[in-house]
């Protein structure tokens, strides 16, 4: 018999299938013929594996479940308040799902890491309070039920500043501090740190957080991530313990522009439980993601607020702010440097207001019998609160009614005539220059050292965003000192998020500044899992 090449690739085929022979594809290995790697999955990647039988939504959830377990407390990152003791089950039961129907959902078997002070049914939430601890809500914050719908799983609620309070630092009474995973001597930022260190150090996909002033930038560009604070009005605050209701935002954090649009997606639209995303009617495209485009930058234009930029910059943030401003204009875009806001400061000056006690005691009364305290005064009389908060605290039960509010002043950014100055004085210049969007570095200094509460400097999110209430994206620009991430801010027009995401999309594919901290590798030690 004469010998077949095509008979004998297929019995060489026959013969490797059958020896059942093991591939590296997880945390460990399995038996299968494709590799899969968790490090830096997306969105994107897992839902290929998934398609592929590279692995199944048990195997993907308990390989986090894993680095959690592995690295939170071992390193004492301590980025994580609680795991959901329901996540494999919810994986087995989308596995079969998509089994049966052969469909993804939008968010099919992603796992999100929830700040704390977003409700989650059937979870406890503590907005880092310790006198909420075993406290679990009845129902979903709306963003958290919009993403369940989508198919996510919420792997975990993170650390977080008590009750938001601090830009600077993600320290609670539940959890203690969050350190940065970068380099653990030096913090996340805060409030939303525990979410960044979290989603930086690959313990889930992507990130929920509030910014109130700077709490998705700061810790996004603190950990090398993106975060997005949308316009106000795009996203409902609703189910989410507020700080500051007339600045406050929820939005996306994650390590790609692209995994971030997919999750304002899902997020953005109108919802009556919250009266201000009336302004998001007729203002969301059906799909943020076809302004991923990589060559977005060409014709943009950009102007450098050298206003924030040379406020008393380190001078490793001013050089990695100016290649920036470089790598923009080698990518196509003009740039207009420097542009100037008039009357700046007089604008930016006076903008916050002390709500903290009608917010909150407004919230507390909307969750039931079973809420440990109902108002502000009850919740400073348990002294269950982290010490460093405590002035904020009696502050504002000092300051229930501040001059502001009861001259009918500190409304939201559409009804507040000195915040509607102050934003159109920003657009006018937009205007003049024809600019889609305005830069400077997220923070002008390199994350502090813990305990070192005379490093925190240079915060620039708070000035201008959360009064104006334009949307604002920090991204990945490059590492100071000791391998300490930075971010460059790019704030845009009301409602104008596909320009932003156009432009920061851009910059992320011509430059790929981010990295996955090296204090936390990928685990190669256990058997069965992905890796």
């Amino acid at each position: 018999m004469r010998f077949s090449p095509t008979l004998s690739l297929i019995g060489l085929f026959l013969l490797v299938f059958l020896s059942g022979y093991r591939v590296d594809i997880g945390e460990s290995s399995l038996t299968h013929q494709q590799t899969f790697s968790l490090q830096e999955a997306t969105i994107g990647t897992i839902h290929q594996a998934l398609r592929s039988q590279t692995c199944s939504c048990e195997q993907l959830v308990s390989a986090y479940l894993e680095r959690i377990a592995a690295y939170d407390q071992p390193t004492k990152l301590n980025a994580i308040v609680v795991t959901n003791p329901e996540a494999i089950t919810l994986a087995k039961q989308l596995d079969a799902e998509f089994k049966r129907t052969k469909t993804l959902r939008p968010f099919h078997c992603i796992p999100v890491i929830v700040k704390d002070n977003y409700q989650t049914a059937g979870l406890q939430t503590t907005a880092g309070s310790a006198l909420f601890k075993g406290f679990i809500p009845s129902e979903d914050a709306y963003q958290v039920k919009k993403l369940k719908a989508a198919g996510a799983i919420v792997l975990a609620k993170s650390n977080m500043a008590e009750w938001a309070f601090s830009p600077m630092v993600t320290i609670s009474s539940i959890a203690g501090e969050t350190l940065n995973p970068y380099n653990l001597a030096h913090v996340p930022a805060g409030s939303s740190g525990g979410t960044a260190a979290a989603v930086a150090a690959n313990f889930g996909v992507i990130g929920l957080g509030t910014d109130t002033g700077n709490s998705i930038r700061g810790p996004s560009s603190h950990n090398a991530l993106v975060g997005f604070r949308p316009t106000l009005g795009l996203t409902s605050r609703h189910g989410i313990a507020p700080l500051y209701l007339r600045n406050d935002v929820g939005g996306p954090m994650a390590r790609s522009v692209e995994d971030a649009a997919r999750l304002l997606e899902v997020i953005a639209g109108y919802d009556p439980a919250d009266s201000l995303t009336i302004h998001s009617k007729g203002k969301v495209p059906a799909t943020y993601r076809r302004f991923l485009v990589k060559d977005g930058l060409k014709g943009a234009r950009i102007g450098v607020l050298r206003t924030l930029s040379e406020r008393n910059p380190d001078p490793q943030i001013s050089a990695l702010f100016n290649q920036a401003v470089s790598d923009l204009k080698k990518a196509g875009a003009e740039i207009i440097d420097p542009v100037a806001i008039p009357d700046f400061d007089t604008l930016s000056r006076n903008q916050w207001c002390s709500l903290f006690q009608h917010d909150i005691n407004q919230y507390l009364s909307s969750l039931g019998d079973k809420v440990p305290v109902k108002n502000l005064e009850q919740l400073v009389a348990s002294g269950k609160f982290a010490p460093y908060i405590e002035n904020n605290l009696k502050y504002h039960i000092k300051n229930a009614v501040s001059p502001d509010v009861a001259a009918g002043r500190c409304t939201d950014a559409y009804t507040d005539t000195k915040r509607i100055a102050f934003r159109n004085a920003i657009v006018a210049i937009m205007d003049k220059y024809k600019l889609g969007a305005i830069i400077y570095p997220t923070w002008n200094h390199p994350p502090a050292k813990v305990g070192d509460f005379k490093g925190y400097k240079g915060d620039n999110s708070q000035i201008i965003a959360p009064h104006t209430g334009q949307p604002a994206f920090t991204i990945p620009m490059g590492y100071t000192y000791d391998n300490l991430p930075a971010g460059v801010q790019f704030l845009g027009r009301p409602f104008d998020e596909p320009t932003l995401i156009r432009y920061t999309y851009a910059y992320e594919q011509a430059t790929h500044h981010r990295k996955p901290p090296v204090n936390f590798p990928t685990l190669t030690t256990s058997t069965n899992r992905v890796k």
